[in-house]
């Protein structure tokens, strides 16, 4: 099984996050992840 950096509960939160309008970019600073994984 794959380890994943983020729990499912803490990608449901980012995502969102993401969806409710916060810039993608700062999202990825905040949660020290690139744009690509997002």
């Amino acid at each position: 099984m794959k380890m994943t950096r983020f729990s499912e509960p803490q990608i449901l939160a980012i995502l969102r996050q993401a969806e409710g309008g916060v810039p993608v970019a700062e999202l990825c600073r905040e949660h020290g992840m690139s744009t690509a994984s997002l």
